[in-house]
């Protein structure tokens, strides 16, 4: 569940009534006519955050003079009228209309649950040892009136290999999203179905802390530090014998995004890995990127090893020392009004087993603007970084899809 996440600004107008007396006297008998005049007030609550947002306004007017007029008066008994004493008796007054009853007040409520987006996301991994995974995994978030989030997962995949009968997984995830003083903190339970395989649970949590967030009057970032904790655990779904054999992991570690300036930034990343035959892995990951208008430059730097290498036994690729470092050129732009696109390529070197050999990545990905409130991605990425220690010309393509409604 990716989600690096800034806060987002909402304004809610609600109205206040105040109540304005208007009184005249008949000799020593006063009758006071109630009415009411609407005041506007407005409460702004900040909400940042790191992921993309919309920012909705709601504005307020006055109600004019006329309008306050035109409302039907509430008559009400003043106190002379209930102690003769405090009064002479006037002449007799001509009796007054009765007061029709006023309408109902009909107030107006925030709903309690508000459906505030839902994402499709489809994934499809080939490689040259006949190797397929499938994802299909639409996800429905919804917005609570405090501002926190429920969000619903699930998906249908496949994964096909050869010498193992394919299985199928379903999915199902409930997750909260929500702010704890300058804290976002995101948490997610569920279960995975398979088709011939027993049921297994999984769980996600994530704490993530901003320090000393500069941001300019646009909402974009011009520097500051965004640090968070994970933790993870389920099914390993590497490929279809990794799941014959029923491996599970837990996963948890660190992620820092520090923006040192607007266009300059450094992601790193450190997780521990401990699974149930018994093996550890760690994983380091840092990028450093610069942007130069439409075009960027990064450098990739990843490491991966494992306590044991199980791939004959497990079926998962875990290398004693994997190394893997390039460089990425990219460039980014609207190709139409509704079209924008992002191609990159990235050349360098990888190092497993001791043998040292290229490693290059080349992806494009493209996003369509169908309407104000939806969206669709489609990318593609063709690497040669290995996957698999079996295969001596490995390569892999993978094609992606995404669907972003808006609500």
């Amino acid at each position: 569940m990716l989600k690096i996440f800034l806060a987002n600004l909402s304004l809610f107008g609600h109205d206040v009534s105040t109540l304005k007396l208007l009184g005249w006297g008949i000799g020593n008998l006063c009758i006071w006519l109630l009415f009411t005049a609407d005041l506007q007030a407005a409460t702004q609550l900040p909400e940042t955050g790191f992921s993309r947002e919309f920012i909705n306004k709601d504005t307020t007017n006055r109600a004019s003079s006329s309008t306050l007029l035109r409302r039907q008066p509430l008559l009400i008994a003043a106190p002379e009228n209930f102690n003769p004493s405090l009064k002479i008796a006037p002449p007799p007054p001509p009796k007054p209309p009765e007061a029709p009853k006023p309408p109902a007040l009909i107030e107006t409520t925030k709903p309690t649950v508000v459906w505030d987006s839902l994402q499709v996301d489809f994934r499809n991994n080939l490689d040259n040892v006949d190797q397929s995974n499938q994802f299909i995994e639409p996800t429905a978030q919804f917005r609570l009136q405090n501002g926190n989030k429920i969000i619903f997962k699930t998906g249908f995949n496949s994964f096909d290999q050869p010498g193992v009968e394919s299985i199928t997984n379903i999915p199902f995830q409930v997750g909260w999203e929500g702010k704890i003083n300058q804290l976002t903190v995101q948490t997610a339970l569920g279960v995975d179905l398979f088709d011939r395989l027993p049921t297994a649970i999984n769980l996600d949590a994530r704490v993530e802390a901003p320090i000393g967030i500069n941001v300019d009057p646009t909402g974009k970032l011009r520097s500051g530090l965004v640090v968070s904790a994970n933790l993870e655990q389920g099914p390993y779904k590497h490929n279809a014998r990794t799941l014959d054999n029923q491996i599970t992991a837990w996963r948890f570690g660190p992620d820092l995004y520090w923006q040192i300036d607007s266009n300059t930034s450094l992601f790193a990343s450190f997780r521990l890995g401990k699974y149930n035959d018994r093996n550890d892995e760690r994983q380091l990951f840092s990028r450093l990127e610069r942007k130069l208008g439409q075009f960027s430059v990064a450098a990739n730097l990843f490491n991966w090893s494992y306590d044991r290498n199980l791939e004959s036994t497990s079926g998962y690729f875990s290398p004693p020392d994997f190394l893997v470092y390039n460089a990425e050129l990219a460039w980014e732009g609207d190709v139409f009004e509704f079209l924008s696109c992002r191609l990159s390529a990235t050349l360098g070197r990888q190092r497993l087993q001791g043998k040292i050999d290229r490693a290059n990545d080349y992806q494009a990905r493209c996003t369509a603007k169908i309407s104000p409130n939806v969206e669709a991605d489609l990318g593609y990425a063709f690497s040669n970084v290995k996957n698999n220690t079996g295969a001596e010309n490995y390569n892999g393509r993978t094609l992606t899809g995404q669907l972003r409604f808006k609500f």
